[in-house]
């Protein structure tokens, strides 16, 4: 039987220079690499409460975050790796610390060219598959709203 996967999180920092969309991508020493921010989800952590504890605590910015993009799935020096991603608007200068010591904001196509691993480029196409800035909203029906037998119209 396979062991199970390593569950980890992360980002996909972006922001606008003069309407031109950048991504942060990080530098690792460790490794010497280059990537989206992301790392292991803490015991009993969510993946999207990691994410943002791992975007922020390796490059310093403070993020908004955006739509699920695609997960990855890789074998990693630890094992097998399943990485949760989310676009993150962000703000603010990176800080450099113990895991990372260098970001640069970069377009899409650079970024492609700059990422050492395939399948954090394959992201920047999930990134640009819907525009950046589309949300979801989600309606529900709240439990204390009255009585739903005579509500009429469907719940959503």
């Amino acid at each position: 039987m396979s062991p199970d996967p390593l569950a980890a999180a992360g980002g996909v920092p972006w922001r606008r220079d003069d309407g031109e969309l950048r991504l942060a991508v990080v530098h690792r020493p460790r490794y010497d690499d280059w990537s989206f921010p992301k790392g292991t989800l803490l015991p009993g952590e969510l993946p999207l409460l990691a994410a943002v504890r791992e975007v922020t605590e390796e490059t310093g910015l403070a993020v908004v975050v955006g739509r699920r993009l695609p997960r990855t799935s890789y074998l990693s020096s630890e094992g097998p790796k399943t990485v949760e991603y989310w676009a993150m608007r962000a703000t603010g200068e990176f800080v450099a610390n113990d895991e990372t010591d260098g970001m640069e904001w970069l377009t899409p196509a650079e970024s492609v060219q700059r990422l050492s691993y395939p399948s954090d480029r394959a992201l920047v196409g999930g990134l640009l598959a819907v525009p950046i800035e589309a949300v979801r909203f989600l309606l529900i029906r709240h439990g204390q709203a009255g009585d739903s037998e005579r509500w009429p119209g469907a719940d959503i």
